[in-house]
């Protein structure tokens, strides 16, 4: 039997799963519990196992264990989650005005060693009584009850208000059964007690009157599905199963004279051998049943620790050739550094080259202000350099009378000579 979550999203041919409504006046945790004691006194179930209320807040959780007989001894497991509609309605609801229970939502998962076969016993006749005075097997979606003949509402608003949530349930099998005329007495009986005993609890009938045939098919027309006239058609629900054709699951005629439909239970035990995806919420519960589980025999338990025995002894083993190699790893990199810094140490003797000097770091650029400012320096030095400086006498006369002296100074005649600015010449 698989213990491991599944990351597939289609329902497992081994797991069978149903949702319903406990709308009876006794708490449903205590008709499960009564039921549960006495099939376990007669032997039916195996054991069964209720979770302190401290460990599941807001839900009841029972587990439950039994045999099914087939041509070798097959075990099922199978866990019933009870939630409590009243805990969460009551945040909203007005204390000064006293209101009626609004009942109990269950959800049932049950899982077998092999493939599930329609011809087991349904699961949910091992934690709900067979007494329908109970009151637990409503559909929680239409509020209509399994195993029942339903007739569809009068009112055309209120019959496309049944088959959308009809068409919108991913977990139970709606059947529209149009008749073709009023049937008797024997025309009236159900369709469920004429399923495969596992499907009596997941299978919701709708019946049609003789005048409703027009606007039957005029609300599933938005499914893409008809109703043959004094015929059946299995709706796909939804999500709707890959391969689903509505001519594969529509019946032409149904005979309601009391005999079985042979070709309308053929059609309900095809489509539910589907591959189906997983409904909404199913995943979760399905998760639970798998790793959640706490009804555990000592095979089991025994079983269970001897895994957790070769896990741990795996992950040991792991853990000891990890440290192996970081501790290989640690003492070639202390090798490759003592390398490195002896040849660091004999490099820095030697003076190094040009291209293996650090290049001196780059000063940070000016800003215009500064630029310009510099700019304005390098001209005024400039202009000091080619103004003329002034002129000594002395160092004029030494000069004339070292040798020539070059320019305007060495062409002017002396004083008393002719033509020049001295004495006028009389």
């Amino acid at each position: 039997m698989p213990t491991s979550s599944s990351a597939s999203t289609t329902i497992p041919p081994t797991v069978w799963l149903a949702r319903g409504h406990h709308a009876g006046p006794e708490a449903a945790d205590e008709v499960v519990r009564t039921t549960l004691g006495r099939l376990d006194a007669d032997g039916t179930v195996h054991s069964f196992l209720e979770l302190p209320a401290a460990d599941t807040p807001g839900h009841r959780v029972f587990e439950a264990r039994w045999e099914v007989a087939d041509t070798e001894t097959v075990t099922v497991r199978a866990r019933l989650v009870l939630t409590d509609r009243l805990a969460a309605e009551e945040a909203q609801r007005d204390p000064r005005h006293a209101a009626p229970h609004p009942g109990w939502d269950w959800v049932l998962a049950a899982e077998a060693e092999r493939s599930w076969d329609p011809r087991w016993p349904s699961p949910a006749a091992f934690f709900w009584p067979a007494d329908t005075q109970a009151d637990w097997d409503h559909e929680p979606v239409t509020g209509l009850r399994y195993g029942a003949l339903n007739d569809l509402p009068g009112e055309d608003k209120e019959l496309r208000r049944v088959l959308r949530n009809a068409r919108r349930d991913g977990w139970g099998v709606h059947v529209v059964v149009h008749e073709a005329m009023t049937p008797d007495a024997r025309g009236r009986r159900p369709l469920a007690p004429m399923l495969p005993p596992s499907l009596r609890h997941r299978v919701v009938e709708h019946r049609a009157a003789p005048q409703q045939f027009r606007s039957v098919n005029w609300a599933l027309r938005e499914f893409g599905v008809q109703v043959p006239r004094g015929g059946a058609v299995v709706l796909p629900g939804t999500p709707a199963p890959p391969g689903y054709a509505e001519s594969d699951f529509s019946v032409r005629s149904v005979f309601l004279d009391g005999s079985e439909p042979v070709e309308l239970i053929g059609s309900v035990t095809a489509f539910v051998s589907l591959s189906k995806p997983l409904p909404d919420g199913a995943a979760e519960v399905l998760t639970a049943l798998r790793e959640d589980w706490h009804l555990v025999t000592m095979e089991e338990e025994l079983n269970r620790q001897r895994e957790l025995v070769a896990m741990y002894s795996q992950a040991l083993e792991a853990m000891t050739a990890s440290r192996d190699l970081y501790r290989e790893a640690a003492e070639r990199a202390h090798e490759a550094l003592a390398v490195y810094r002896e040849g660091e140490g004999d490099a820095a003797d030697r003076p190094r080259p040009e291209h293996e000097r650090p290049a001196r770091p780059a000063l940070p650029p000016a800003s215009p202000r500064q630029s310009f400012a510099r700019t304005f320096e390098r001209l005024r030095d400039t202009a000091k350099s080619l103004r003329p400086g002034p002129v000594d006498d002395s160092t004029g006369a030494s000069g004339a009378a070292d040798g020539p002296v070059d320019g305007p100074a060495a062409t002017r005649p002396p004083e008393g000579t002719p033509g020049t600015s001295g004495t006028p010449e009389r």
